[in-house]
């Protein structure tokens, strides 16, 4: 049985913590910060976890990052 393949994308842009949760940088702050609150900017500093859902995506993307 050949080896299944990890997503390039994925592996560069997620990682699994130790309790198996997706952590993720924050969305939205590429570029058009002007137009951006104060409060947003500030929130999204860091990093994130993503929620259930997105993560058994995720998951999918990454056989072997468990």
């Amino acid at each position: 049985m050949p080896k299944m393949k990890t997503k390039s994308s994925a592996k560069k842009r997620f990682k699994v913590t130790a309790n198996g949760h997706i952590k993720s940088a924050q969305a939205g702050k590429r570029h058009g910060m002007i137009k951006r609150t104060k409060k947003f900017i500030r929130d999204a500093r860091g990093t994130t976890v993503l929620s259930e859902q997105d993560a058994k995506i995720v998951k999918s993307y990454m056989p072997y990052a468990r």
